[in-house]
């Protein structure tokens, strides 16, 4: 048994990926991680002509991906929330595998799950829930699919403006519309998921049942 885990985030090492590979892990299966920084892919033109082949026509690494993708037995979906909505790379690779759905939906039945990392912490009334709104996305593509969704876990991330050599300062700084007006590069820090021992035990819970649904 396989299990792919693929990730739309193309910060290298990045809270995403990291988080990817521990639930790759905790199936204990025979992982493959995918970037998808890494390959050259366009979104679904809608053109259908992929009905009678299960195969898209484009010629691009989307055609390779989705191939992975069928090959596979279980399936783990990573992404991020630019503009509070599932990033555009992780969401062309989830239209990429439209031609595995013609007459036969030849994803059905296998487990999956979903990361989403977002910058906007829990709790934060007055901004929309992006985290939430990334899982949903991928998760309504598995129960589309007849896939078996195992479960979501979302991850906070880090704001773009403590890396943009700034010093966070500027006028549309995310750091100050997130934390207030005061807010600082060093005030906020960077915040990584493994000092989190409930983050953790949540991402290897979610490997686990992925994992586990091979054996009940």
């Amino acid at each position: 048994m396989k299990v792919l885990g693929v990730s739309g985030s193309p910060v290298q090492n990045s809270n995403t990926d990291r988080a990817l590979k521990i639930v790759l892990e905790a199936t204990c299966m025979k992982s493959e991680f995918i970037k998808l920084s890494d390959y050259n892919f366009g979104s679904c033109d809608a053109c259908l002509g992929c009905i009678k082949t299960n195969k898209c026509i484009k010629k691009d690494d989307g055609v390779m991906l989705a191939e992975k993708t069928f090959k596979a037995d279980a399936l783990i979906i990573a992404g991020f929330t630019p503009y509070s909505s599932l990033d555009s790379r992780t969401k062309a690779y989830i239209e990429r595998l439209y031609p595995l759905r013609h007459r036969n939906k030849l994803m059905a039945g296998k487990p999956g799950g979903a990361i989403v990392t977002s910058v906007i912490p829990s709790g934060q009334e007055q901004m929309p829930p992006a985290a939430e709104i990334g899982i949903a996305a991928i998760k309504q593509y598995m129960l589309d699919e007849g896939m078996k969704f195992s479960g979501g876990v979302s991850l906070l991330g880090n704001v773009p403006c403590l890396r943009c050599g700034e010093d966070g300062q500027c006028q549309v700084s995310d750091l100050k519309r997130i934390y207030g007006k005061e807010a600082t590069p060093e005030s906020v820090g960077e915040f990584d998921f493994a000092n989190d021992p409930e983050k953790v035990a949540e991402l290897q819970k979610l490997g686990d049942a992925i994992g586990s649904s091979f054996f009940k």
